[in-house]
C-alpha cells in the first residue's frame, strides 16, 4: 500500500483534482447517454403511432445503439469514483481514530 506524502493545506491534491475532472466527464457522458435513451423511447413512440415509417425506425435504432455505446463507461467510472471517495473517507476516519488513541 502506497502512502501519500504530507502536503501543505494550500497545496492542491492532484488525485482529488483528477477525480474531479473525471467526475465532470462522467456526468456529461451520463447526460448524453440518458438523453440518447430518452430520444430512442420518444422515437419509438412516434414510430408506433405513425405506423413504423423507415425514418422513425432508423432514428430509434440509432439513438438506442448510441445509448448502449455511451452509457456503460460513465456508469462504471461513476461507481469507481464513488468507491474511491468512500475508501478515502473511511481511511481518514480510521486514521483519525488511530490518532485519538495515542
Amino acid at each position: 500500500m502506497r502512502t501519500r506524502a504530507a502536503r501543505s493545506p494550500t497545496e492542491p491534491d492532484p488525485i482529488v483534482e483528477r477525480r474531479t475532472r473525471i467526475g465532470r466527464w462522467v456526468s456529461i457522458a451520463k447526460r448524453v447517454g440518458y438523453l440518447l435513451l430518452a430520444a430512442a423511447v420518444i422515437a419509438f413512440i412516434v414510430a408506433a403511432i405513425a405506423g413504423f415509417p423507415a425514418w422513425a425506425v432508423t432514428v430509434t435504432v440509432a439513438t438506442l445503439v448510441g445509448a448502449c455505446i455511451v452509457l456503460p463507461v460513465p456508469i462504471v467510472l461513476g461507481y469507481g469514483l464513488r468507491a474511491a471517495e468512500r475508501e478515502d473517507r473511511e481511511r481518514r476516519s480510521h486514521d483519525g481514530d488511530q490518532r485519538d488513541r495515542r
